[in-house]
């Protein structure tokens, strides 16, 4: 049974210290910007689309070719302003082709945006993939508290561990070799 136990017990910690390298490996690599399969992740950093995704959610997002052909109903991630993406839901589309532009609301805001959001700013369109909470990770990943800690903290878990189960070994084997003196 300790047999067993000891080995779940270091193929936990060696699974956590790969999951940990990985998320922290692939938020570096893109600079904060995952993908997945050809989908972008995005972190959900407000409430305005509750309940359709929770703030702190990572939600899929693919790319736009085209922003000028998304209709009503759908969401978008876009541009609002330098570095700010929003996604929100497509109240009515205005103009067509290039002057396309469109009217959208989160669906947990009362009124609509302000400002209407121009076909050339639409990053993608929500895929429906969400998964609740992941965000909150991967933006702690992307700092460097985060990655210390993610990296580190299994790291040094399996050291000890490794450390335990070297000195448990030893004693047996010095348990082992006092009744053989004591039969002797």
């Amino acid at each position: 049974m300790k047999n067993i136990l000891s080995t779940a017990m270091t193929f936990l910690l060696y699974g956590i210290l790969i999951f940990m390298v990985v998320i922290v490996a692939v938020s570096k690599i893109s600079g904060g910007e995952s993908t997945f399969m050809g989908y972008q992740l995005k972190t959900v950093l407000s409430g305005s689309m509750e309940p359709t995704f929770q703030t702190g959610s990572i939600i899929a997002v693919e790319p736009t070719e085209d922003g000028a052909t998304y209709k009503k109903g759908d969401v978008v991630t876009f541009l609002k302003e330098e570095g700010v993406l929003v996604t929100h839901r497509i109240l009515e589309v205005k103009g067509s082709g290039e002057n396309t532009s469109y009217i959208t609301k989160g669906d947990n805001n009362d009124g609509a945006d302000l400002e209407p959001v121009l076909a050339s700013n639409v990053v993608g369109k929500y895929v429906d993939f969400t998964v609740p909470y992941i965000g909150y990770v991967m933006d702690f990943a992307n700092s460097k508290l985060g990655s210390l800690l993610l990296l580190v903290v299994p790291g040094v878990g399996l050291f000890v561990y490794g450390c335990y189960s070297i000195w448990r070994e030893i004693s047996k084997l010095d348990d082992k070799s006092k009744e053989e003196s004591a039969k002797a």
